[in-house]
Formats: structure tokens, C-alpha cells, sequence
């Protein structure tokens, strides 16, 4: 597991040896960020974004994002096996400075975890499979009105997996990669 582009490009990351997380693997995170990178429907640029990451795990999505430009990325995890390792690879790529780490349930997330009116370009949700929580966390989102105009919601899930999503979104981009990502837009009517 490495960082794949940017001021962090090739460095690699601390790995879990616990069998019960599940890192997004590196072929999965290059697509994803051609998606955000290259696709003309994507209406923001990753460059100076802020960055959500939920179910953070070792921190490769966000810690990608911050490589490639992001300005600042919150990581919510809290399974103890991996949070020091989240903040033992933010202290070695030292970016401390561009990121906050919460030890917190995704599923409780609440306004105040962060600064008033705080919204995100992206929301990257990679809950563990077994999950069939995902409606009930993004009408939470919803509800707590954190995802800026034209930002996106990326969830990983699991092949085959048939979650129910809210109707206020539309799917803008699905991949299949062993895995399915889908992310989420606004709907614009």
C-alpha cells in the first residue's frame, strides 16, 4: 500500500495486520481518483478541497487526497487496532497539519464534530461489508447538510451488495473493480 501520486507519490503506508480491516486496495484508489481527476462532471477540483473520511482505516483515501492537493482532510475511525496505525501514517508523511483525526462512530456523526457550517467537496465512506447501515448514514449527511454544493459522496462497497440510497442523490459514476465504488452527486432538479 503507497501513496500514488502526488508530494507524497511512492511513499508507503503502515499496514494493518488485522484481518478484520479491509485497506482500499491501490488499483480501486487510482480509478477513484482518475474519476475525480479527470471527469468532466465532477464540478470541483481536488486541489484546496476539504476532505471527509469515514471508516478512515489506515487513511489511504484521505491521505491520497491530501498528496494530490487537498487542503484539509477529517478522518473518523474508531477501531483502536487501526487508529494508531491512521496516526502513525499521518505523522510519517508529516501532515499532521492538514488533517484532524476523530475517534468516533461514523453512524453517530454530528454537527458537532466540526467548525460551524464546515462542508466537504468529498465524502469518502468505505464502511466494513458486512454494513447494511449505508441509507441510514447518508440521510444523516443529508440531514446535516455537510456536503457542498457540488461535492460528492464516494461509498466502497462489496460487489453484488444491493444498498438502498437516497433518493436526493443520483449516482454520477459506478466502477467495478472486484469491488463496487459509487459516487454520489446532488440531484440538480
Amino acid at each position: 500500500m503507497r501513496i500514488i501520486s502526488g508530494s507524497s507519490k511512492g511513499k508507503k503506508l503502515i499496514m494493518s495486520n488485522d484481518k478484520t480491516t479491509r485497506p482500499l486496495k491501490d488499483m480501486a484508489k487510482e480509478s477513484i481518483f482518475n474519476i475525480l481527476t479527470h471527469a468532466n462532471y465532477i464540478k470541483f477540483r481536488l486541489k484546496n478541497s476539504e476532505v471527509l473520511d469515514l471508516f478512515s482505516g489506515i487513511g489511504s483515501f484521505g491521505l491520497e487526497c491530501i498528496s494530490r492537493g487537498s487542503k484539509f482532510v477529517f478522518f473518523l475511525e474508531n477501531y483502536p487496532p487501526v487508529l494508531e496505525i491512521l496516526k502513525n501514517n499521518i505523522s510519517n508523511l508529516k501532515y499532521e497539519n492538514k488533517s484532524k483525526v476523530i475517534n468516533f462512530d461514523a453512524f453517530k456523526i454530528n454537527n458537532n464534530l466540526f467548525q460551524k457550517d464546515q462542508k466537504f467537496q468529498i465524502i469518502f465512506c468505505d464502511p466494513p461489508f458486512k454494513e447494511k447501515k449505508i441509507k441510514l448514514l447518508i440521510d444523516n449527511i443529508i440531514e446535516m447538510d455537510i456536503l457542498k454544493k457540488n461535492g460528492i459522496i464516494i461509498v466502497h462497497r462489496k460487489k453484488g451488495d444491493l444498498d438502498v440510497y437516497p433518493n436526493k442523490f443520483e449516482i454520477i459514476d459506478r466502477k467495478n473493480y472486484g469491488l463496487s465504488t459509487f459516487i454520489f452527486g446532488k440531484k440538480t432538479n
